[in-house]
């Protein structure tokens, strides 16, 4: 399971196996299966989870019970609940596990811990931050503003082989459409 971990740093930082065996004493390895919930809507969140196999994803509820995805996670992705793992308020979303999953997690301190390691680590998850902010960015702009073929077509570019393993209920939630329309909009596309 850190063997991913570990390949997604040196991907990013130089890492010695040293500082990386020291690494691996900051996260907490977990197995989850499907549907198992990671996080609450309204507990606070104590965890960031870095995806080491299968999918995980984020959600809100409405008050009618329907579900609405904000992001998927799968290998080689970091998901939490942003907002409430550094405020300490509580959670606005549900994190849960949509594939049995392989995950590393790390706890409210991990990023000091890291840095502690390696004095890299902090520009890194910087960026990382970074980056997470664009993509919500974006993805709030196309959900605003672009056609659901549009949508539909950042989704296969954002996550190119998750089309093939989650419900597609799950990715019209993520587009905002009704899985008829999916439906429609890949038939569509499969005509071009």
């Amino acid at each position: 399971m850190y063997e991913l971990l570990q390949q997604y740093f040196k991907g990013k930082i130089e890492i010695s196996e040293g500082q990386f065996e020291q690494v691996k004493n900051v996260f907490t390895p977990k197995t989850a299966q499907r549907g198992e919930i990671l996080l609450r809507s309204g507990d606070p969140c104590r965890q960031v989870f870095f995806v080491a196999k299968g999918c995980l994803r984020s959600y809100v509820i409405d008050d009618k019970g329907k579900e609405f995805v904000i992001q998927f996670a799968p290998e080689n992705w970091w998901i939490t609940d942003l907002n409430s793992f550094y405020s300490q308020e509580t959670a606005m979303f549900f994190i849960d596990v949509i594939e049995p999953a392989a995950i590393l997690a790390g706890e409210k301190d991990f990023q000091q811990k890291l840095e502690a390691i390696h004095p890299d680590f902090n520009p890194l998850f910087n960026r990382l931050i970074r980056n997470s902010y664009r993509a919500l960015q974006k993805r709030l702009v196309n959900q605003l503003v672009a056609t659901a073929e549009d949508r539909y077509l950042d989704f296969l570019n954002t996550y190119p082989d998750l089309a093939r393993r989650i419900p597609q209920r799950m990715i019209a939630s993520y587009l905002g459409v009704m899985p008829e329309s999916l439906s429609r909009i890949r038939k569509e596309l499969s005509k071009k």
